[in-house]
């Protein structure tokens, strides 16, 4: 487990809460979501940002740890904040794309 993946997931997790409002939902994928879809979408960014808390925990001590996460999303959220407005495409595609790549690395040893 590497910080990049806690980083990636952190992003992803961002992400997801982010498509989970109507506003960004519309920005990002174009179209008006149902209900059920942002209520899926609020879950799996929750749920991701647990990942990254477990990430945490498996990299540092406990006291370290919970105190890492939100620097680590606060650290994600910043790109994620501007990339929002004016490259709303690429914030998309990071989301899937980081943790596949974090993954791939940390599995390979190289992350």
């Amino acid at each position: 487990m590497t910080v990049l993946l806690a980083l990636a997931l952190g992003y992803t997790g961002l992400t997801c809460l982010a498509l989970g409002m109507k506003r960004h939902h519309q920005e990002l994928l174009g179209r008006k979501p149902t209900e059920a879809r942002l209520r899926l979408f609020k879950a799996a960014g929750w749920l991701l940002i647990l990942a990254t808390t477990a990430a945490c925990l498996m990299l540092w001590p406990l006291g370290l740890a919970l105190s890492m996460v939100p620097i680590l999303v606060t650290l994600v959220g910043l790109p994620l904040i501007f990339l929002l407005p004016y490259r709303p495409a690429l914030a998309r595609h990071l989301a899937w794309a980081l943790p596949l790549v974090a993954g791939g690395l940390a599995v390979g040893g190289l992350g």
